[in-house]
């Protein structure tokens, strides 16, 4: 199994130089050469499993210099940490939708079920590829990768994981867990600007050939740990072979009926796992792309012209306030039959000019797969306060995106089929948005929100949020995106 560039598919690389690397040197994302299919059989065979070895079976397909037993131990080790045993439990909330809970890891986000992995992928990696230099990660954040790669990262050996968020794009709840984080290897600073600046000025730092010489002098080597590296994207597919066959292990489901997924995303990754699922042989119908007011995607699915050119709204769901959607580019690979070059000029016109159009053909498989809509904040808080009085389900942002877009497809096209929404977040991490939405209007300050909380729903908050109000902030720093290489190198001393 080799990986591609995105933008020169003559450039390949191993699963294991891959994770490494994070993105290919000329500034391609590095995606699997072909996509291994699943068998309605092999379906079957999953619905007994655990979540663990569910990872380590669809994995292995796509990791060939691992073992079996490395990925074993890996899985055993990376979902230990998780608050429930089904790790990603499906939960029922009507006759036929069902909402994805992926929030039961240590940081209390989607993000733990790729960030706990890839520690292990990437360690492993260095091994394989006798790699002495430290691996130096950088990641941009709009929120929730930012804490679970810290975490997840946290003293491993030979790394150093430095975090840019924007300094004011971030819930009071997530910007304590990133600048209290623990770990000698860590480093947080906030970026003046929105996430598309830090995603920018990060990008443009691995593609600094000066820089990564300089890195390279001192004994360190970047890599990535935002989705952009094929190490996150992997895990992620995961979950939605693992939520097909808890349907099929309850009867949700008959054997081979297909499903509707209804993802809320901004930089597209997670989507994408979902398109990845679909492609190896999980029976989804439509993938349904939900986003915010910063609504990109929902344009660009509907007329196949992406265009950033256009106002950034800083909303109560800020893990989707992107106008940069960086993972779309390995769809448009796939879609175009891996035309590296049509991608490469794709991008090419996107950092010059802030948009592009696809060919016909791809406009074409776009809409023939996805089905797209968007939800403001007043929207947002109308689904967050239904769900809680109709349901006593208690929701994040986020996931009142996905419900909400999900509601309008239905309405529209008339589908009623099975659906999963993936819900990406605890609603204790955005306690201000949450309160807000169930009427409060005199709010708490800072953590005493997460009590505050507690009280007015009976719903207790997991642990690592409620453990916050012990911990004291570490990092206070604040930089320009033109001051991120500064920062780097002040961090790495």
């Amino acid at each position: 199994m080799y990986y591609l560039s995105t933008r020169d598919k003559s450039l390949r690389c191993t699963a294991a130089q891959a994770i490494a690397q994070g993105l290919s040197r000329d500034g391609g994302l590095l995606t699997p050469a072909v996509l291994p299919r699943l068998s309605q059989n092999a379906l079957e065979d999953m619905k007994e499993m655990s979540y663990q070895q569910r990872a380590v079976y669809v994995m292995g397909s796509y990791l060939e210099d691992f073992t079996a037993s490395e990925l074993s131990g890996f899985a055993a080790k990376a979902y230990g940490t998780f608050d429930t045993p089904e790790v990603a439990p499906l939960r029922p909330v009507d006759g036929n939708t069902y909402c994805l809970e992926l929030w039961h890891g240590p940081t209390c986000a989607f993000k733990d079920m790729a960030l706990q992995m890839l520690p292990y992928l990437l360690s492993a990696s260095l091994e394989k590829n006798a790699e002495k230099k430290t691996a130096c990660i950088l990641v941009a954040t709009s929120g929730d990768t930012g804490k679970a790669a810290l975490e997840g990262f946290k003293d491993v050996d030979k790394t150093r994981i430095l975090v840019f968020y924007p300094r004011d794009g971030v819930s009071q709840i997530q910007k304590l867990q990133m600048t209290t984080q623990e770990g000698g290897n860590v480093g947080v600073c906030a970026v003046e600007g929105n996430f598309d600046d830090a995603q920018t000025g990060v990008k443009r730092i691995f593609s600094d050939e000066a820089l990564r010489e300089k890195l390279a002098e001192r004994g360190f080597f970047l890599s990535s740990a935002n989705s952009i590296n094929w190490g996150r994207v992997l895990p992620q597919i995961v979950y939605y072979i693992s939520a097909y066959s808890e349907l099929r292990r309850t009867g949700a489901v008959e054997k081979g009926a297909a499903v509707n997924v209804c993802v809320p995303t901004g930089n597209f990754g997670n989507i994408l796992a979902a398109y990845y699922a679909r492609q190896m042989g999980v029976p989804i119908a439509r993938l349904i792309c939900a986003s915010n007011s910063n609504n990109v995607l929902t344009d660009f699915l509907q007329t196949g012209a992406y265009n950033r050119n256009r106002p950034f709204y800083t909303t109560m769901s800020p893990s989707m306030d992107i106008l940069i959607s960086s993972n779309l580019e390995r769809l448009l690979f796939d879609l175009s039959g891996q035309d590296s070059q049509a991608v490469a000029g794709y991008m090419q016109s996107l950092a010059e000019e802030g948009r592009y159009t696809v060919s016909p053909l791809v406009g074409r498989k776009l809409r023939e797969l996805f089905a797209a809509g968007f939800c403001d904040d007043a929207g947002t808080q109308r689904m967050i306060s239904s769900m809680w009085r109709e349901r006593e389900y208690l929701i994040d942002p986020h996931t009142a995106v996905a419900f909400d877009v999900l509601k309008q497809y239905r309405e529209q096209s008339g589908d009623q089929a099975p659906a999963v929404v993936v819900s990406t977040a605890s609603p204790y991490k955005f306690c201000d948005s949450v309160l807000g939405a169930l009427g409060v209007t005199e709010l708490a300050q800072g953590v005493d929100m997460i009590e505050q909380m507690e009280q007015l729903t009976g719903v207790a908050a997991p642990r690592p949020l409620a453990d916050l109000k012990k911990k004291t902030p570490r990092f206070q720093d604040s930089v320009t995106k033109e001051q991120l290489v500064e920062q780097v190198m002040k961090m790495l001393n």
